[in-house]
């Protein structure tokens, strides 16, 4: 899927000068090319804890750094899109079987389709849900004669 592009998923948090008391969620197409379903873009998204939302919202109290994009609030600094939520679903919600690394929490693929969902009116967002849904179904029909039963009804 992936292997006409390299994955990078080297992201340096020190650039915002704060520390997390919470891990923050990697969502948005850093956790696609997490997934090996599409490179992403430039910029790198988050959802983070309310503690922590509230703590870079102090940091950056200069109104250039902050979105409201119809009730989802974020801090956007260099590179860098955190949000408090996503369509106000929150941290808590999202962070659910998240994957855990050193420095920040990937979201789970089943919870990044239920983000793609929602944003699935937008063509770049229906593009990534139908992706996501045949990874899910490969994986799950990865024995050759389940997988042969399933495209015969399937398509």
């Amino acid at each position: 899927m992936l292997d006409r592009f390299s994955m990078n998923l080297n992201i340096d948090l020190s650039k915002l000068n704060y520390a997390f008391q919470r891990k923050p969620l990697l969502i948005g197409g850093k956790a696609m090319e997490y997934y090996e379903l599409r490179k992403a873009g430039n910029d790198i998204d988050f959802v983070l804890a309310l503690e922590d939302y509230e703590g870079l919202k102090r940091a950056y109290p200069e109104p250039e750094y902050h979105r409201d994009l119809f009730g989802d609030l974020g801090v956007i600094v260099h590179e860098f899109e955190l949000w408090k939520c996503i369509c106000l679903f929150d941290y808590d919600f999202l962070s659910e079987k998240a994957i855990e690394k050193e420095e920040y929490l990937i979201i789970s693929l089943e919870k990044l389709l239920f983000l793609k969902a929602l944003a699935m009116k937008k063509e770049k967002y229906h593009k990534d849900l139908k992706m996501i849904v045949q990874k899910i179904l490969d994986d799950k029909y990865d024995d050759e004669e389940w997988r042969e039963k399933y495209l015969k009804k399937g398509k």
